[in-house]
């Protein structure tokens, strides 16, 4: 268990890693991503409420956008790190995946307890998607970069 710890919360932020290269490579994938969502929502000039998540901006709807481009501020600066882990600190990977789980984990949450409202017909928005998907690849993910690859020995 404490070498788990460890390997959650490294006493060194190297580019040390151990776990599997799948795990990286997804993260890198995520990171980007991730980025262009983020620029998405920080410069489209609904900041993809309307025209990508289908939210009814009739009501309120300069707040939404200045909401959705302010996420997709946060967004961005997350996608930095999570890009720098990605190339500089993948000693913390273990990390990232706690949090991407813990991410999509409240985003679904908080769709049952605060649903939005789509425009009538429009569908389900990527974001809808990529949450239930995003839940269990964290999961797998943080697994396999917790696990010391099998031709290592000790």
């Amino acid at each position: 268990m404490k070498n788990m710890i460890t390997k959650i919360f490294p006493k060194n932020i190297n580019n040390d890693y151990k776990g599997y290269g799948i795990a990286v490579y997804v993260f890198v994938i995520y990171s980007l991503i991730s980025t262009v969502r983020s620029c998405i929502h920080f410069f489209l000039p609904d900041g993809g409420a309307g025209s990508i998540a289908h939210i009814d901006l009739s009501q309120g709807g300069k707040n939404i956008i200045f909401v959705f481009a302010l996420w997709g501020s946060s967004q961005l600066i997350l996608s930095f790190v999570q890009l720098l882990v990605s190339i500089r600190y993948k000693s913390l990977l273990p990390f990232m995946y706690i949090l991407l789980f813990l991410e999509y984990c409240f985003r679904v949450l908080l769709g049952v307890m605060k649903p939005l409202v789509f425009e009538a017909n429009a569908g389900t928005p990527p974001g809808g998607y990529l949450d239930k998907v995003m839940i269990p690849l964290a999961l797998i993910m943080l697994i396999l970069s917790l696990m010391p690859k099998k031709c290592e020995t000790k």
